[in-house]
């Protein structure tokens, strides 16, 4: 490895406080990173059929008892259904609390395992290794864990911090463009947030990120969790400043409502657009030039990500897209939360925000897609 990997972040929480180890080749001694953090017990992997294909081996490779649920791949993973399997594994090899759920996968396996381990005996030790750029920038850092229920995404779960996060990038290489993309929309919004600079850099450097340059992907993967971290640290339970990071969530999780939360629109995709869509509104609502909301579309098209009219199809109910939205976890009190901007870099929290403004919106898009 060379001088300037590994990159290390740290979520500074107190005593809960750990690591976000980022580079190529991390796999190769995954052991070196986890025993001095969770000590000589049992390690339980959960994955997925196409992660373990690939990797079983590096697993196997390290030298402590290891037993393992391999699931099916997809977001209907994220059930009570799931949940019970992995339970039901760990109590058959009498795992208890000293030992360790290691979650080696995308989001859905990150945030599935990591609710497993929150319950568990009320609580068991928890790692993350994620396997795609989406995961390893915004689900695999700072303890949000959940599974899907009939009423929402996401909508039952924990705050639950891992004992250390391994992203090894050169992992992202057997991912799918479309996934490689998808993640991608995660670390443009970091910039689109708070941070104009590091969207500036995307400006140049994004197409790098994307030919899977390692050092330019690392920077890009590090850049994000030190964003998400120091968010993180400042509001873990996301009553205030870590709402932020749902930025273009509100939108896209309708999106992904109306499509059935399957493979026709991805987590990522559904994200890109919707951040389109939030500096869109922003513009609609005088907070923001529309300079800003076209260089963002821009961006959007030059590095072939998903844009407002690929999502065309699932915008043609405005009432039903706004039901989803109220939905959102940031609601409080029957109001719409929304994560809206100023600028680029310049994201806000806006409580309370107008639903027939909103809806006027998306009765727009609607029209303009049909």
């Amino acid at each position: 490895m060379s001088d300037n990997f590994p990159i290390i972040v740290k979520v500074p929480l107190g005593s809960r406080s750990y690591d976000i180890v980022i580079g190529p080749g991390l796999l190769v001694d995954l052991g070196h990173w986890l025993d001095p953090v969770i000590g000589d017990g049992k390690v339980h992997i959960v994955t997925d059929e196409t992660v373990f294909d690939l990797y079983k081996s590096r697993l196997y490779a390290l030298e402590r008892a290891i037993s393992v649920t391999v699931l099916p791949v997809g977001e209907a993973q994220k059930s009570f259904e799931t949940l019970q399997q992995v339970l039901d594994d760990m109590f058959e090899q009498g795992l208890d609390r000293n030992d360790t759920l290691l979650a080696f996968g995308g989001g859905v396996i990150g945030d599935l395992t990591g609710f497993a381990a929150s319950v568990y005996k009320r609580g068991c030790q928890f790692v993350q290794v994620p396997t795609t750029l989406l995961a390893q920038v915004d689900s695999s850092v700072g303890g949000k864990t959940a599974i899907n229920v009939p009423a929402g995404k996401n909508l039952v779960g924990a705050f639950y911090q891992p004992k250390i996060v391994i992203a090894d990038v050169d992992v992202l290489s057997t991912l799918p463009d479309r996934e490689l993309k998808a993640g991608y929309a995660e670390v443009l919004k970091y910039g689109l947030l708070g941070d104009i600079e590091f969207f500036n850099w995307l400006e140049d450097q994004g197409e790098n990120v994307l030919a899977l340059n390692s050092e330019a992907l690392s920077q890009a993967v590090a850049t994000s969790c030190r964003t998400k971290a120091n968010i993180v640290a400042a509001d873990e339970r996301e009553r205030g400043q870590r709402a932020l990071l749902n930025l273009g969530h509100t939108f896209g999780h309708a999106l992904e409502a109306e499509a059935g939360y399957g493979s026709d629109l991805l987590h990522g995709e559904a994200v890109s657009a919707g951040m389109a869509m939030a500096f869109e509104f922003s513009v609609r609502q005088g907070l923001c030039d529309e300079n800003a909301s076209d260089q963002i579309k821009t961006h959007l098209s030059k590095t072939g990500l998903t844009s407002i009219s690929d999502v065309s199809q699932w915008l043609r109910d405005p009432d039903r897209l706004l039901k989803h939205m109220m939905q959102d976890k940031k609601n409080e009190g029957g109001a719409l939360t929304l994560i809206l901007a100023r600028a680029i870099g310049d994201a806000f929290i806006d409580k309370g925000v107008d639903q027939t403004e909103v809806k006027t919106y998306l009765a727009h898009l609607a029209k303009t897609y049909a």
